[in-house]
């Protein structure tokens, strides 16, 4: 049984995430790489800033542009759309892992609507007419036949999870559907996984990851993979490809590979700050936050607004290997104005003029990458002469 410090920890883990000290690279190669290393990169519609896809991506990838992810997708197809806990892009070489779930979906065991839908006529009009779009359906007409445009949606999206159609590309963030032959590179391996072969996909995912998981970690939000991973843990200790990691403090067995645990020799510490995303992929696990971070964080657009104790979409802010503060932002488009509502300092941390530097110097990157060229200070949480200094250096 393996040994490290929560420090130790901490540091394994962020380099795994691409935060504290591994380079991607630069450009589309460089987002292709994270993407691949991290597993997927989720998908959200929320746009208080830039969405979290993109942001994910910027946050590893520092020339990072918009049209990376549609470049990578559309023209390249290097990556694609479809479920991983939630909607995301996915690494096309990783595509037939996600067969197993098509083929529930396929086979009726799962649906992701109820109720009948014209998954027929919508697949025959996109195999005739091409790439469609849901707004395509939402003409009415009198005709006997003619579907209401909701039900339609819904038959894209059964279609879409049964993997009859991907997404081609997307158009104003819009999805665009074709039939999977017309979208699918034929170089992608489609041969469906054994249970085995996914459950073990699924824990060095998580590994490579995140330098470490728990058997709960790896099958998050994937009920049908909890027992299977568990057996793939068991075969993967006793062939050697997996070793048994304790962290001092913590009750949990996690698993990792001696691979991962000789990069703890090359870590060093860092003072860089990455303001994250909610649904970044180093965040995304609350109780490991918690367990490693004493971070307790929840997003709160879900949230009813009389219960909300910070705001709408507060990101955390993470310095070194600890989470400094967390932020109320918002990018105005129409202003081109990046402000700052709140600022909140995490207990026990310590407000310095090394940080509030490298805070700023990344509270302008971000509102840059946000397409502003004014940064708005409204509240912060922070003393009157650090107040004065960060509004300076934000100039």
């Amino acid at each position: 049984m393996n040994m490290i410090s929560p420090a130790e920890a901490r540091r394994l883990y962020l380099h795994s995430q691409g935060l504290y000290g591994r380079d991607y690279g630069r450009g589309k190669a460089g987002a292709l790489n994270v993407i691949e290393h991290i597993g997927y990169v989720q998908i959200d519609t929320i746009a208080v800033v830039e969405r979290a896809h993109h942001h994910t991506l910027f946050t590893r990838v520092k020339d990072y542009k918009k049209s990376y992810l549609d470049e990578l997708m559309a023209r390249d197809k290097a990556i694609f759309e479809y479920w991983s806990h939630a909607a995301a892009y996915l690494p096309m070489r990783d595509y037939r892992y996600s067969l197993p779930r098509k083929k529930l979906f396929a086979e009726g065991k799962q649906h992701w609507f109820q109720g009948k839908k014209p998954v027929q006529f919508v697949y025959d009009r996109i195999k005739a007419e091409g790439p469609l779009q849901s707004k395509d359906f939402e003409e009415k007409r009198a005709a006997k036949g003619w579907y209401e445009w909701k039900t339609t949606k819904q038959a894209l999206e059964q279609l879409f999870m049964s993997g009859k159609l991907m997404v081609a590309e997307r158009k104003n963030f819009q999805k665009v559907y074709d039939l999977t032959e017309r979208v699918l590179p034929k170089w992608v391996d489609t041969t469906l996984p054994t249970e085995r072969e996914t459950a073990q996909h699924l824990v060095l995912s998580a590994i490579g990851a995140s330098g470490f998981a728990a058997a709960p970690e790896i099958s998050y939000l994937r009920r049908t993979q909890h027992d299977p991973v568990k057996k793939a843990i068991s075969a993967m200790l006793k062939d050697g490809e997996l070793e048994e990691l304790r962290v001092d403090g913590l009750k949990d067995t996690f698993y990792t590979t001696s691979d991962k645990l000789k990069e703890l020799d090359t870590l060093r510490s860092q003072k860089k700050i990455h303001i994250l995303s909610p649904f970044d992929n180093a965040i995304i696990q609350r109780r490991r936050l918690i367990n490693l971070f004493d971070f307790d964080y929840t997003i709160e657009c879900y949230v009813p607004e009389p219960k909300r104790v910070y705001g709408y979409f507060v990101l955390p802010v993470l310095y070194g290997d600890s989470f400094a503060c967390r932020i109320d932002t918002k990018a105005d488009a129409a202003t081109q104005t990046f402000i700052l509502r709140n600022l909140w300092i995490e207990d026990g941390f310590k407000v310095t003029e090394a940080f509030l530097k490298t805070f700023a110097k990344a509270i302008k990157q971000f509102a840059a990458f946000n397409r502003c060229d004014t940064i708005k200070i409204e509240k912060t949480g922070i003393n009157r002469a650090s107040l004065s200094l960060l509004k300076q250096l934000l100039k």
